[in-house]
């Protein structure tokens, strides 16, 4: 990773309980909350509609939670944290 990409794409340690899917699942939820924070600053300075920010946002809600199932994480839980935030 290239100076550029560590500054556009910044990682912090995973310090949770270890496993491999917990570990992607990690990297997954970094990847989510970079996007996110683009996603608004576009919708901020007026670059896309706040329909077109939402909507792209909410599509990867459904990534995010796919990532989710498909690692397996959380099975077992009493946690209903799976559904999308209230607003």
């Amino acid at each position: 990773m290239n100076e550029r990409d560590k500054f556009l794409y910044p990682k912090s340690r995973y310090r949770g309980e270890f496993s491999p899917e917990h570990l992607v699942f990690n990297a997954n939820i970094q990847e989510f909350a970079q996007k996110v924070n683009y996603i608004c600053g576009l919708e901020t300075n007026g670059k896309i509609t706040p329909d077109e920010a939402y909507h792209r946002i909410k599509e990867l809600w459904k990534q995010l939670k796919s990532s989710k199932k498909n690692l397996h994480i959380g099975e077992g839980d009493s946690d209903q944290n799976s559904e999308s935030p209230n607003p």
